[in-house]
């Protein structure tokens, strides 16, 4: 039978052969350490313009100093790209990959990073692992300061692949100015009409301008399978989209109205989120090619207070809005603080096959598919803690999905090993279910038996269904089902893909 194990190894031998590219061939190459908008910084003597193809070479620095809406096709960070904590920012770029070396492949998906250099070249010192650098969790941007970077899909592109930023052997650290907490319940019930809302506890880092949802506090009915707004058909959700135009201590006032009632007491009490970060990530055409983000293989860094916003390719394996992807244990104690994830076509935040991460305090709002999602059963010792998760829509089984009998039908929660801790977190308006545990043995020949670490630091091969859950605590969800938990034999009678 095929286990956990031997099907993620068949799948990661897989995807080289599929994805293969040619080394890009770079139009602009970093010939010191420099700002990005000084000439001087690169060889030729230009600054890098749309359609280059760039290359921040090992050893080098580069500061990006400009706003432009102007596309560099591909950037690879070999040394480091750092943004200002003092300029404000605009960066359209097709990819972004950071890995070393002095060759890269114009793909997004696929990881071939080679071993850092021991010795150094001819006309460079030896390299630090290279970084693409937007603040630091020790050191976060300014809420004074903006980084917007607009993922941008080049013709020619692969769109299975493109735009994206991925970090392959190198580190991506992406950390705005943080928030106290990026969501809270309502102090007291909001009536229809009303045009502020008074939150339950005050909050610093929110203001006049940020994009925040208050969530629905009463069932809708008549729905059918999804809350997700199709043409022709208005969506039944009861969330609603509003701007902050005053703050007052723990009374917010927005833009408009509100549609419908909001519960600030009893057991269904509604949540306020902000959806407004400083440092952004987006699609720069989310009605087209959208993009996604990668942690890859021996990546480092992780993401604080940023917005993630119009990512995701609907009904694709591995591209989603934040995907850590068989990074293991590289980035232990790492992960998502207070990040914003919104309008996501594949998902708000994806582990796959890799432990010890921190998923706390973050939003996610509308998402096709698993909004948090731990992918293939052999993920362990992740804290996913105080999440808010509004909206994963009904999705589909995707083509080659690690798990073959999960059917993807919009769980704000979904993981499959109970060695992970699951609490305080809140589900509203989810499709399926707010929490969903599954992990399933002997269907279509699958066998949930992998090698996992212990928590003696040695290795075992185990049954993952027999570990006992770590932790699931102070949960709630409302105005969708609770949870599901399917632990066993039966076989799944639903067609693959």
């Amino acid at each position: 039978m095929r286990t956990v194990a031997t099907a993620l190894l068949a799948l990661v031998l897989a995807l080289p052969a599929a994805a293969a590219a040619p080394d890009i061939a770079f139009s602009v190459r970093s010939a010191k350490s420099g700002a990005w908008s000084d000439p001087g910084t690169w060889t030729p003597a230009r600054v890098p313009g749309k359609g280059d193809a760039v290359q921040v070479r090992p050893g080098h620095t580069v500061v990006y100093d400009a706003s432009s809406d102007d596309a560099i096709r591909t950037i690879h960070v070999a040394g480091v790209l750092r943004f200002p904590r003092d300029k404000s920012t605009r960066l359209a770029v097709g990819l972004i990959k950071v890995t070393p070396g002095e060759t890269c492949s114009e793909d997004g998906f696929v990881c071939h990073a080679p071993a850092l250099p021991t010795t150094p070249s001819p006309d460079l010192p030896i390299s630090a692992t290279p970084a693409l650098e937007i603040g630091t969790a020790a050191d976060p941007i300014p809420a004074t300061v903006t980084h917007t970077i607009r993922l941008t899909y080049f013709d020619g592109m692969d769109k299975e692949t493109l735009p994206a930023i991925i970090a392959c052997g190198g580190r991506w650290d992406c950390h705005g100015a943080p928030l106290s907490r990026t969501w809270v319940k309502l102090g007291a019930t909001a009536a229809k009409g009303a045009t502020a809302v008074t939150l339950a506890e005050p909050v610093t880092g929110w203001r006049v301008g940020d994009k925040v949802i208050v969530t629905a506090s009463e069932q809708s009915y008549g729905h059918a399978d999804t809350f997700r707004a199709k043409p022709g058909k208005p969506s039944y959700a009861k969330t609603e989209e509003r701007v902050i135009i005053k703050i007052d201590g723990q009374t917010v006032t927005l833009d408009k109205g509100l549609e419908h009632a909001h519960l600030g007491a009893g057991d269904y009490r509604a949540e306020i989120a902000n959806l407004s970060r400083n440092v952004v990530i987006e699609s720069a055409d989310p009605a087209g090619v959208r993009g996604h983000t990668l942690f890859h293989s021996r990546a480092t860094g992780g993401v604080s207070y940023a917005e993630f916003r119009h990512l995701g390719k609907e009904g694709v394996l591995g591209k989603y809005a934040i995907h850590f992807h068989l990074v293991r244990e590289t980035m232990r104690g790492s992960g998502v603080i207070g990040a914003s994830v919104w309008d996501s076509h594949n998902r708000w935040v994806t582990v796959h096959a890799s432990d010890f991460l921190l998923i706390r305090d973050n939003v996610g709002y509308q998402s096709v598919g698993h909004g948090f999602f731990l992918e293939d059963g052999t993920e362990q010792f992740n804290v996913i803690d105080r999440n808010l998760a509004v909206q994963a829509y009904h999705g589909k089984r995707l083509k080659d999905q690690a798990l073959p009998f999960d059917s993807n039908d919009g769980a704000g929660f979904w993981w499959a090993n109970g060695r992970n801790s699951v609490t305080r977190n809140v589900a509203v308006e989810n499709d399926r279910y707010g929490y969903k545990f599954e992990l399933r043995g002997k269907s279509r020949g699958f066998d949930p038996v992998a090698r996992l670490r212990q928590p003696d630091g040695s290795m075992k091969e185990v049954d993952v269904r027999t570990l006992p859950f770590t932790r699931f605590d102070s949960n709630e969800a409302h105005c969708d089902g609770l949870y599901a938990v399917n632990l066993g034999d039966e076989s799944d009678k639903t067609p693959s893909v």
